[in-house]
């Protein structure tokens, strides 16, 4: 599992599997997002797989599946809640991070200039450059 810290308790990686939820539970992850939708992964991976391993070692889990077509202002917005009261580290998945990384780029328009949303991203390893 390669976790990539993006910005404070807010953390991306690639898909997950549910052996590493005891990796996140160890290191004081407090809540888990699922931005990859199940139709891409076999039944083995899929959100239920992993929120039934994080439920058993007491993470919070959300799925909040995302694509091309439902990366909108609504989704982004909901991203952002879900970081809420969380006061641990977060972890975002899909299949290279990327989706997750843009959810929280489009949900820091209005609060950090884009330059620093920019270099905040490129610094983490995602040149998200065309996204503005």
């Amino acid at each position: 599992m390669n976790i990539i810290n993006i910005y404070e308790i807010y953390n991306v990686a690639p898909q997950i599997l549910p052996s590493d939820v005891i990796t996140l539970s160890e290191a004081g992850f407090e809540k888990v997002i699922c931005n990859r939708p199940d139709f891409e992964v076999p039944p083995e991976i899929q959100s239920k797989e992993i929120e039934k391993v994080a439920k058993e070692f007491g993470i919070l889990f959300e799925y909040h599946p995302l694509t091309h077509d439902t990366m909108n202002a609504h989704n982004v917005e909901k991203q952002m809640e879900f970081l809420d009261n969380c006061t641990n580290s977060v972890l975002a998945y899909c299949a290279s991070g990327t989706r997750c990384t843009v959810a929280w780029a489009l949900g820091q328009i209005g609060k950090m200039p884009e330059d620093q949303i920019l270099k905040t991203t490129l610094d983490s390893g995602y040149n998200l450059a065309g996204l503005f």
